[in-house]
């Protein structure tokens, strides 16, 4: 069935490791085990992928609340006097548009050549704190490059490996948390408004998320985490793995690091020009490739696909228009809120409204749009 084949799809993208090498476990390991869930390796971690129905678990997010186990992430702490002057260089989009403590900012890091070395969120603490958040799967890269930018500056970077974190998402999972906040915090976290945080005596808690839904990513000392994600349950959240997850942040548009960007793709041909601020008065790593590509117009970009047929898109699988091959998936498969297969691909810039990809040999139709399927449980195309 399609099912069985999403989920070895799935398997195939989360969890290509060999599990018999010693992997990485997060504090919440034990109750995934207790719950039934399919771990696989992702990333050097043992994480799971779901716990009986990867495509019941992506619907339960869009129709109620979920949550994940993201605790693999890597949480750091910036603080000094150049903090700020730090991350201007560091980063493409800018730091001063943080202008209220808690304010969240997506950004990615880049190169010298304008290459992402990683996507992140950071987030303006007060003075001169920040918290930043990057991806698992990059974690020594991007704090030895991080390390290496804090030369010459008056600032101290700081991993924060013992943190717990777990993302509650969908309509419900406000009320979810809010439920179980103390009377001192709930009227903090419950005037929080999307893409802020708090800290309270709870955790660091943030009105983020990569599904498309509304919710919360909840920073946790570790010995917090499983009583949340008890009360959580007890509440009718349903834990959720990293397969529903994939599918989520595919139908929300949400880029994957090392599917739809890398370090030979800039941020203006990853649908991510919004993210770039470019100021003569700031030139952070970078900032002259993008000049020049914003300047001359990108050769190629990033889109969303529908496919016309039957059939599964799945990554580097190439697209044509004739003869011409014009390029290919970066991210693709079923949608279980829109019951067709969905992708995002790299294409040349002149090419619009339809192309075709070849799948097994055969070229199949497909549609041309936005790299953006599903936002607050609904279709946006």
């Amino acid at each position: 069935t399609w099912t069985e084949g999403f989920y070895r799809f799935g398997i195939e993208r989360l969890g290509p490791g060999n599990m018999t090498q010693t992997l990485k476990k997060t504090v919440l390991n034990e109750a995934h085990k207790r719950a039934g869930a399919r771990l696989v390796d992702f990333s050097g971690w043992e994480m799971p992928l779901h716990y009986g129905s990867q495509v019941e678990e992506h619907h339960t997010i869009r129709q109620k609340a979920g949550m994940f186990d993201v605790s693999h992430m890597v949480v750091s702490d910036l603080h000094g006097a150049d903090a700020k002057r730090y991350l201007q260089q560091l980063l493409a989009n800018d730091v001063d548009r943080l202008q209220t403590i808690g304010k969240a900012l997506y950004s990615c890091m880049l190169n010298p050549q304008g290459g992402v070395i990683d996507d992140l969120i950071v987030y303006w603490l007060g003075e001169n704190n920040y918290r930043i958040v990057t991806n698992a799967g990059t974690r020594d890269g991007d704090l030895a490059w991080m390390q290496q930018q804090l030369e010459g500056f008056e600032a101290i970077l700081e991993e924060q490996p013992n943190l717990a974190m777990v993302a509650v998402q969908g309509p419900e999972a406000r009320n979810a948390v809010l439920n179980w906040l103390s009377k001192d915090s709930l009227p903090v976290v419950e005037a929080l408004e999307r893409f802020v945080a708090a800290t309270v005596k709870e955790g660091f808690i943030a009105r983020t998320g990569y599904t498309g839904e509304d919710g919360f990513e909840l920073v946790l000392a570790p010995e917090d985490a499983e009583p949340f994600w008890q009360a959580m349950i007890d509440a009718g959240v349903a834990p959720c793995g990293l397969g529903a997850r994939d599918t989520l942040r595919l139908e929300a548009g949400m880029m994957l690091y090392g599917s739809d960007m890398d370090t030979t793709t800039t941020p203006l041909e990853s649908a991510l020009s919004w993210t770039v601020a470019l100021n003569e008065n700031r030139p952070f790593n970078g900032h002259s490739t993008l000049e020049q590509q914003k300047a001359e117009g990108i050769p190629r970009k990033l889109v969303g696909l529908k496919l016309e047929g039957k059939g599964v898109m799945r990554s580097q699988q190439k697209l044509f228009v004739g003869d011409r091959e014009v390029g290919e998936i970066t991210s693709g498969g079923f949608s279980p809120t829109l019951n067709r297969t969905i992708a995002l691909a790299r294409i040349t810039s002149d090419v619009e409204n339809s192309c075709e990809v070849e799948m097994r040999g055969k070229r199949i139709p497909v549609t041309i749009g936005r790299p953006l399927f599903v936002r607050d449980g609904k279709p946006v195309q």
